[in-house]
């Protein structure tokens, strides 16, 4: 899996919450959460990372199961 720095990633505050984006750049996945304020950019952004390679993997897998097609 990608180094932390391989993504793009976008906080917006909106009153007591912030919506987090992470973006893979090489497939333009785009994943969002959102969180309280009060949590930090650390921990708000990790955990969009964390999303955003579940994503990542779960699109993977689904990409193998596509390419094996139906086993007899």
């Amino acid at each position: 899996m990608r180094g932390r720095g391989e993504y793009l990633i976008e906080l917006h505050q909106v009153g007591a919450f912030v919506k987090v984006s992470a973006i893979d750049p090489v497939t333009g996945t785009e994943v969002s959460i959102t969180g309280p304020a009060t949590a930090g950019e650390a921990i708000l952004s990790r955990n969009a990372i964390n999303k955003l390679q579940y994503v990542l993997r779960k699109n993977a897998a689904k990409a193998e199961a596509r390419r094996r097609g139906i086993e007899v």
